[in-house]
């Protein structure tokens, strides 16, 4: 199964280090979902501006994805937790790219609320068979201190593996 990571990081990197430890196991491609304007500003400032985009929905435009997606049987895309909700970049890319027919691993990061994000996604990408979603916790300061163990990550991209090999899930 040919796998594609993509995931939208911000503020911390917490998503970018999620998907990194992906991609070391499953030696996978990966790429960044970008703005076409990045965020500017404090910490705060940018959770302010997070909050107004997901209350009224705006979608930023974001940087073409490079990765051709027809090439790929498995996505997993990763966004931070918004407002209990994907990150508006991560709305846009489900606006402009046709996931159906894959298999779709969504995974979220989040400062301890997770809310509706990993439903949100699913539903984002109809037609898409959507497995092994996952969120992962870091503390709810804003901070990068993880909190979700870290044996249950692994665990979560054991299956992952096993998926993308053929093999039923553990």
């Amino acid at each position: 199964m040919k796998t594609l990571i993509l995931y939208y990081s911000q503020a911390r990197g917490n998503t970018k280090r999620i998907a990194q430890m992906i991609q070391e196991r499953l030696h996978a491609e990966m790429e960044q979902i970008q703005t076409r304007v990045p965020y500017t500003g404090s910490y705060d400032a940018i959770v302010n501006q997070g909050k107004r985009e997901v209350d009224s929905g705006y979608t930023p435009e974001i940087v073409p994805v490079s990765a051709d997606l027809s090439a790929y049987d498995c996505v997993l895309i990763g966004t931070p937790t918004w407002w209990y909700t994907m990150a508006p970049a991560v709305r846009t890319f489900f606006q402009n790219y046709d996931l159906s027919e894959k298999t779709v691993i969504p995974f979220a990061t989040n400062g301890g609320w997770p809310g509706h994000v990993l439903k949100d996604m699913e539903q984002a990408c109809p037609g898409a068979k959507c497995v092994l979603s996952h969120e992962i916790r870091f503390d709810s300061t804003g901070g990068d201190t993880l909190e979700t163990p870290l044996q249950e990550i692994h665990t979560w991209i054991d299956d992952i593996v096993s998926l993308q090999k053929g093999g039923s899930l553990s």
